[in-house]
């Protein structure tokens, strides 16, 4: 049953990415806040699916989000944070690798929402051009989202934050806001499986703008891995 499923909830999430790559041709020819949208429903209907699975979502500490300019850190555990979270803010845009940029239709569709790609074969020189993207960004009311550790993680699997996000923190004048989640315990990496049970994202406290790099970091991975931790032991896959 658990393959079944899994296997139905597959299929219609392609079929729905498909149909939304379709139905956001016509926005390269509109503004960009159009494609935003086509964007978001199909983050929603994505969401919706997965009922298919088994799967129910709850967001928790929405009433947290600051309007207006915001650096966003969330915890990166499986494909399904990168979804939904475009769906909670008013304009999103992510931190994302030069490399994906490139990808046929994915790249196209990158660079009309005007994400931010860094080059980490540039080291200094990548980090200077995405806080010089991110400050343009933010100078337009946008909301950023960036995964401190770079790459998905396990459950349980001890973090790895690097230097990207307080870098940004520190030459910005905005808050960030941190986020936790579980999404790998029911959507696990590089498995087709997909497990019953409650995906849970929980938005956490914002932290304010001005605070040193080394108190900051250490602030951000505390709040988050904690909040993590909590998630992932009150909420587990159905049996």
């Amino acid at each position: 049953m658990l393959a079944l499923r899994s296997i139905a909830f597959n299929l219609l999430f392609y079929v729905n990415l498909l149909l939304h790559v379709i139905a956001a041709i016509p926005t390269f020819a509109l503004p960009r806040s159009m494609f935003m949208r086509v964007a978001k429903s199909w983050g929603r209907t994505s969401n919706a699916l997965l009922a298919v699975a088994g799967i129910r979502v709850e967001l928790r500490g929405l009433e947290k989000i600051p309007p207006g300019a915001l650096l966003v850190a969330a915890k990166h555990q499986s494909v399904w944070e990168t979804f939904t979270l475009f769906t909670l803010f008013d304009d999103p845009a992510y931190v994302l690798k030069r490399e994906l940029m490139w990808i046929p239709v994915f790249g196209w569709y990158a660079w009309k929402s005007d994400m931010i790609p860094i080059d980490r074969a540039a080291r200094g020189g990548a980090l200077a051009g995405m806080i010089a993207r991110a400050r343009e960004e933010f100078a337009r009311g946008r909301q950023i989202i960036i995964f401190p550790e770079g790459t998905r993680t396990a459950p349980g699997a001890p973090p790895a934050y690097r230097q990207g996000v307080v870098h940004l923190y520190a030459q910005s004048d905005v808050p960030c806001l941190p986020v936790a989640l579980n999404s790998g315990l029911f959507w696990p990496r590089r498995r087709f499986l997909r497990y019953p049970g409650t995906i849970v994202l929980e938005v956490l406290d914002p932290i304010p703008p001005g605070l040193p790099r080394e108190e900051f970091a250490a602030l951000l991975e505390q709040e988050i891995e904690t909040a993590t931790d909590r998630l992932v032991s009150e909420t587990g896959p159905a049996s």
